[in-house]
C-alpha cells in the first residue's frame, strides 16, 4: 500500500492545488511542498528493505488473461530515483514561492508540477512495460503543459509544442519497441522481462526492438539528433527547467536504459546505437554550450553533454560504466538543480540571462555567486566536488573501450572535459569584472529562504565530493545492484587513487579548457560572437520546423487531391469504403439459403417494422425542408425500435429506448429552434440541372445497395448460430456473482462497469462541450425572432409570458396538474432506481426520468419561472456522480481487489430487518446524478439561448430572471 500511495499522492495534491484560490500563493506553495514531503518520508520509510536487497511490489489484478496487471515496484535504482523526484520537487516548490509572480496563476503551476511528479514516480516504479510507456506519455502532456505555462509567449508555446512532438513520437516508438520486447518474452511483466534476458538477445526481433526503445529513450534525454528541443523548452520558467531539466524529464530516457540495461546491453548493436549516440551528444552539447551568451542556454547544452556522458557510459556496457554512469545521474541532478535555479535568482533581481550585459555580480549578490561558482566547478569535474568523480569514473572506462590502440573514446572523453571547463569558466565569467550599469534592475541577494534549495544542493556537491563512501556509498552500491546483480563489480569512490591514466586526463582536460576560454574570449572576442564556429549551419530547430512545414504542406496537398470541405462527398467516400469491405465480408459468408424460411413469419412484427422503416425513409425524404416533420417520423422510428426491444423480450432496453428518444426529441426540437428555415428551390424559381439530377440519382442508388448490403450481412449474422456466446455466462453468475437477477443492470454496474464508467465519462464530456459550444453560439438575425405561430395577434397567449401563461392562461389547467405531477415523477424515478438491480430499471432509466419531468416543467412555465425557483447546477451533479462512481472503485482498491470489484453488504434494519447493499448501488447512484445532469445541463444551455437572444441589450435583467445568469 505504501507504493499505491506513493503514486497516488502527487495526483491527489494536483486536484487539490488546482482548486485553491489564485490569491492564496503561500498556501499553494505549502501545501505542494507538504505533498512532496510526505512522498519523500514514504520513500525513506522503505530504504530498509530496498537496501537489504528486496524488491517491494504490490500488485493490482486488471487483465492477468492477458498478463496486464496493474504491478508497482520498487528497488534499489527506482528508490534512489524516487529521492530525486521528490527531494527536487521540494526544493523547486520552495524555490518557486519567491521565484512566480504574483500575477502568475500559481494554483496552475503546482497541479501541473504535482501532476508531473505523479507521472515521472509512474515511470520508475512501474513494474509493467505497458504501464511505464502510459506514465511515460503522462511525463509529455505534463512537461507540455509546464514547459508552455507562460502560454502568452510565443517561445513557450513553440518550446512547449517542439518538446511534446519529439517525445511524443518517441513514446510510440517506444509502445511499439515495448509491445515487441512483451511479444519475445511472452509477458509485459517487467520481472518476466529480466528474467529472459538471453532468449531476447537471441531472438530475431531484438534488433527492430532494440532500436524502438532507443528512439523512445533518446529523444526522451534530448540525445543526438534529437537534442535541439531541450534549449527551446527553456522559455519555461526557471522551477520548471531546475525540476524538468536536472532530475526528471530527461532522466527518464536515462532510466529507461538502465532499468532495460540488463536485456538489452551486451551486444555489438547496443554498444553501436546507445554509444554512437552517446559520444555524439556530448561533445556537440559541450560544443554548442560555450557559445551561448543566454545563462540557461549554456546550461541546457551543458544538460545535453552531461547526458550524452551518462548514455556513452551506457553504451560501453561493463558493469563499472553502469555504476559511474548511475553515480553521474545523481551528481549531475544535484549540481544541474543549483546552477538552474542560481540562474533564476540573476534573472530575479537582474531582469536578464544575457551574459554579454552581466559582469561583476560578485560583488553585488556575493553569496549566491559563491553558490553559482561551486556549482559550476562541480560541473567542470573539480576535484572535493562530487562532479569529479563520476568524471574520473568515465575517463578509466573510456580507456577500457576497444584494444589498447583504439584511442578515439579516451580522445572523445577528454575532448569533452576540455569544453566541459570552457563552458563552466563561460558561465562563472559574469560574476568578475566591472560591475554592470545597464541592467533593466539592480542585482541584490534574494530572500532567505529562496536561496536556500541553492544553499542545500551545493552542500551536498561538497559532502558527495569530500567523504563519498560514507554519504553516497551504500545508496549507489544498492542502487547498482538492483541493475547488475551478481554482476556488480568492486568499485573504489575514494578522492585519491594515485597518479594515473584518468587523473592524467583530467588535468588535461582542465589545461586546455582554461586555454580554450582564454583564447576564445580574447582572440576571438566570444561575447560578441553572431554564430557558432563550423556547426552554425547544423540547425536542428530549422530542421524540424522544415519537415513540420513538409508535413503540413503535404497533408493539405493530400487534402485537396482526396477530400472536401463538404460533408457530402466525405459521408459518399465513407460509404463507399464501407460497401468495398462490405464486399469482400459477402465474399466469405457462408450458404444461408435456409434464412429465407417463412416458416417463422410474423404478420403483426413485419407490420410494426413496416411502419418504422416507413418513418425512416419519410423522414429522410422531409430532412431538408421540413424538419419538424422529420424529427416527428424519426421519434415514430425510434419508437418501434423501443416496442421492438419489448416484443424480443428486453424490457430494459425497451424502457431505456423510449426514454432516450423522448429526452432527445424535446432536445433537437429545442436545438432546431435555431436554425434558419430554408428555402426550396421552387420557392426561389430555380431548376435542377442535369448535372444535379445525375447526382442525386447516384447518390441515391449508392444508399440504397448500402442500406440494402448492412440489411443482409446483419441479418445473416444475427442467424449465423455462435459457436461461443458469453451470455450463458452472465446468466448464471448475475445472482450469485452480482446479487441481482436483472441480468442487464448487473452486467452495466458489476460485471462491466468499467465500460459504463467509461461511457458516463464521454457523456459528461460531451454535455460540457455542448454547453461550451453554446455559450458561444449566436444564432442568425432571422432565427431571432418569435416565430410565425406564436406571433399571432388574434391569439391572447402571443401576449403572455411562459410563465403568465402557466399561472393565469390558458396552461392554467395542464400547469396545476403537470406540477403535481413533478414529485410523481420523481417517486417514479426513485422506484425504477431501487429495482433495477432485480427488476427492468436502474440508474440509466432513473435518471431520464426524473429528466423528463424536468423537462416538462420547463416547457409548461418556462426558464425564467423554473430557475427563479429551483437552483439545478447540473455541473455539480455530474461532478458527484463521476465522484461516486470513482469512489466505488478506490475503495475496493483500498481493501485490496481490483478496481470497481462490486461488494454485497447485509445490514439488518429496525422494522425492514435485513437489507442487501451492494456496492453497485453506489455506482448506480452515481450513473443516475451524470445521466440527470447531463441532460439538464444540455436543456439550460439551450433555454439560456432563448433568454440571452431575447434580451433587450443593456435592458436592465428582471429579479427573478435567474436564468438569466451564465452557469459558471
Amino acid at each position: 500500500m505504501t507504493l499505491l500511495l506513493l503514486l497516488l499522492l502527487p495526483f491527489f495534491g494536483c486536484i487539490i492545488a488546482a482548486c485553491m484560490p489564485a490569491y492564496a500563493r503561500n498556501r499553494e506553495a505549502w501545501f505542494a511542498a507538504f505533498i512532496a514531503l510526505c512522498g519523500l518520508l514514504l520513500t525513506f520509510s522503505l530504504y530498509p528493505e530496498v537496501s537489504s536487497g528486496i524488491v517491494i511490489k504490490h500488485e493490482l489484478a486488471w487483465l492477468p488473461m492477458f498478463n496486464l496487471n496493474l504491478v508497482l515496484r520498487m528497488d534499489g535504482l527506482a528508490w534512489l530515483f524516487s529521492v530525486l523526484i521528490q527531494g527536487i520537487c521540494l526544493l523547486v516548490v520552495l524555490y518557486a514561492r519567491y521565484y512566480m509572480s504574483p500575477k502568475d496563476p500559481v494554483p496552475r503551476f503546482f497541479a501541473f508540477l504535482l501532476a508531473f511528479m505523479g507521472a515521472m514516480q509512474g515511470v520508475v516504479i512501474s513494474g509493467n512495460l505497458i504501464q511505464l510507456v502510459m506514465f511515460w506519455e503522462l511525463t509529455s502532456l505534463t512537461s507540455f503543459l509546464l514547459i508552455g505555462y507562460w502560454h502568452h509567449r510565443a517561445d513557450a508555446r513553440r518550446g512547449a509544442r517542439m518538446a511534446f512532438t519529439v517525445t511524443s513520437i518517441g513514446g510510440l516508438c517506444l509502445l511499439a519497441g515495448v509491445l515487441l520486447l512483451g511479444y519475445i518474452a511472452g509477458s509485459y511483466d517487467l520481472d518476466a522481462v529480466l528474467a529472459s534476458a538471453d532468449i531476447i538477445r537471441a531472438h530475431q526481433a531484438y534488433l527492430p526492438a532494440l532500436v524502438l526503445i532507443a528512439l523512445g529513450a533518446l529523444t526522451k534525454s534530448a540525445q543526438f539528433p534529437f537534442h535541439f528541443w531541450l534549449p527551446h523548452a527553456m522559455a519555461a520558467p526557471t522551477p520548471v527547467s531546475a525540476y524538468l531539466h536536472s532530475a526528471t524529464m530527461v532522466k527518464a530516457g536515462i532510466f529507461l536504459l538502465m532499468r532495460l540495461w540488463p536485456v538489452l546491453a551486451g551486444t555489438p548493436e547496443w554498444t553501436w546505437i546507445i554509444g554512437t549516440a552517446g559520444v555524439c551528444t556530448m561533445l556537440i552539447g559541450a560544443y554548442l554550450a560555450i557559445f551561448q551568451h543566454d545563462l540557461k542556454g549554456l546550461l541546457a547544452y551543458s544538460t545535453i553533454s552531461h547526458l550524452g556522458l551518462i548514455t556513452c557510459l551506457l553504451g560501453i556496457g561493463t558493469p563499472l560504466a553502469m555504476v559511474a554512469a548511475i553515480f553521474h545521474t545523481l551528481n549531475h541532478a544535484i549540481f544541474k538543480a543549483s546552477l538552474f535555479m542560481a540562474v533564476g535568482i540573476i534573472d530575479h533581481e537582474s531582469g536578464t540571462r544575457d551574459m554579454r550585459k552581466l559582469s561583476g555580480l560578485s560583488r553585488l549578490m556575493p553569496y549566491t555567486a559563491t553558490l553559482a561558482i561551486v556549482a559550476s566547478a562541480a560541473m567542470a569535474g573539480v576535484p572535493l566536488l562530487n562532479g569529479f568523480l563520476s568524471k574520473e569514473m568515465f575517463f578509466a572506462e573510456a580507456l577500457q573501450v576497444g584494444p589498447s590502440s583504439n584511442w578515439w573514446m579516451s580522445a572523445a572523453a577528454v575532448l569533452m572535459g576540455v569544453f566541459g571547463v570552457a563552458y563552466s569558466m563561460r558561465f562563472i565569467s559574469v560574476f568578475f569584472g566591472a560591475k554592470a550599469t545597464a541592467l533593466p534592475k539592480q542585482p541584490h541577494e534574494p530572500p532567505r529562504w529562496m536561496r536556500f534549495p541553492v544553499e542545500l544542493l551545493v552542500l551536498c556537491c561538497l559532502i558527495v565530493g569530500i567523504a563519498p563512501q560514507l554519504s553516497i556509498g551504500v545508496p549507489l552500491q544498492t542502487a547498482a545492484a538492483s541493475v547488475l546483480g551478481e554482476r556488480l563489480p568492486d568499485y573504489n569512490l575514494a578522492i585519491w587513487h594515485g597518479i594515473n591514466a584518468p587523473l592524467v586526463m583530467s588535468v588535461l582536460a582542465f589545461a586546455l579548457g582554461i586555454l580554450l576560454f582564454k583564447v576564445l574570449k580574447y582572440r576571438f572576442n566570444l561575447l560578441q560572437s553572431a554564430h557558432i564556429p563550423v556547426l552554425y549551419r547544423f540547425n536542428g530547430k530549422q530542421a524540424y520546423e522544415s519537415s513540420m512545414l513538409i508535413l503540413a504542406s503535404s497533408a493539405a496537398r493530400l487534402e485537396r487531391l482526396f477530400s472536401s470541405r463538404r460533408l457530402q462527398p466525405q459521408l459518399l467516400l465513407l460509404v463507399l469504403a464501407g460497401l468495398f469491405a462490405s464486399a469482400l465480408m459477402l465474399q466469405a459468408m457462408p450458404d444461408f439459403t435456409h434464412a429465407w424460411s417463412v416458416e417463422n413469419f410474423n404478420l403483426p412484427f413485419a407490420l410494426l417494422w413496416l411502419i418504422g422503416c416507413t418513418c425512416a425513409v419519410c423522414a429522410a425524404w422531409q430532412a431538408k425542408y421540413h424538419r419538424l416533420a422529420a424529427l416527428m417520423l424519426v421519434g415514430g422510428t425510434g419508437i418501434v425500435t423501443s416496442l421492438t426491444f419489448l416484443w424480443l423480450s428486453a424490457p430494459d432496453l425497451a424502457l431505456t429506448q423510449l426514454m432516450v428518444e423522448t429526452v432527445t426529441t424535446v432536445l433537437l426540437l429545442l436545438g432546431l429552434r435555431w436554425l434558419p428555415s430554408r428555402i426550396s428551390a421552387r420557392k426561389m424559381n430555380l431548376v435542377a440541372s442535369s448535372r444535379d439530377k445525375l447526382r442525386r440519382s447516384r447518390d441515391l442508388v449508392i444508399a440504397i445497395i448500402a442500406g440494402s448490403v448492412m440489411f443482409v450481412i446483419s441479418y445473416f449474422v444475427l442467424l449465423h448460430p455462435a459457436n461461443f456466446t458469453i451470455s450463458n455466462f452472465f446468466l448464471d453468475n448475475a445472482v450469485p456473482g452480482g446479487g441481482g437477477t436483472n441480468v442487464v443492470n448487473v452486467l452495466l454496474v458489476d460485471f462491466r462497469n468499467f465500460d459504463t464508467l467509461g461511457e458516463i465519462t464521454v457523456l459528461s464530456i460531451v454535455a460540457l462541450t455542448v454547453y461550451a459550444l453554446l455559450r458561444r453560439f449566436r444564432p442568425a438575425p432571422e432565427s431571432i425572432g418569435i416565430p410565425a405561430q406564436q406571433a399571432n395577434q388574434v391569439d391572447p397567449a402571443s401576449r403572455q409570458t411562459p410563465a403568465e401563461q402557466a399561472n393565469s392562461g390558458y396552461l392554467l389547467i395542464p400547469g396545476i396538474y403537470l406540477r403535481l405531477l413533478l414529485p410523481v415523477i420523481g417517486i417514479s424515478a426513485a422506484y425504477f432506481f431501487m429495482r433495477g438491480h432485480n427488476l427492468p430499471g436502474g440508474g440509466f432509466i432513473a435518471g431520464l426520468v426524473f429528466a423528463v419531468g424536468m423537462i416538462i416543467q420547463y416547457m409548461l412555465a418556462g426558464t425564467v419561472w423554473i430557475e427563479s425557483r429551483l437552483k439545478l447546477n447540473p455541473h455539480r451533479w455530474i461532478a458527484v456522480g463521476i465522484g461516486l462512481a470513482c469512489f466505488t472503485g478506490l475503495g475496493s482498491l483500498a481493501f485490496g481487489y481490483p478496481f470497481l470489484t462490486t461488494h454485497t453488504a447485509h445490514l439488518t434494519l429496525p422494522l425492514l430487518g435485513e437489507i442487501h447493499l451492494p456496492s453497485a448501488f453506489i455506482f448506480d447512484l452515481g450513473v443516475f446524478a451524470v445521466v440527470v445532469g447531463t441532460t439538464m445541463l444540455i436543456l439550460i444551455a439551450l433555454a439560456h439561448q432563448s433568454v440571452r437572444s431575447h434580451r433587450v441589450p443593456g435592458a436592465p435583467v428582471e429579479n427573478n430572471a435567474t436564468t438569466s445568469r451564465e452557469i459558471r
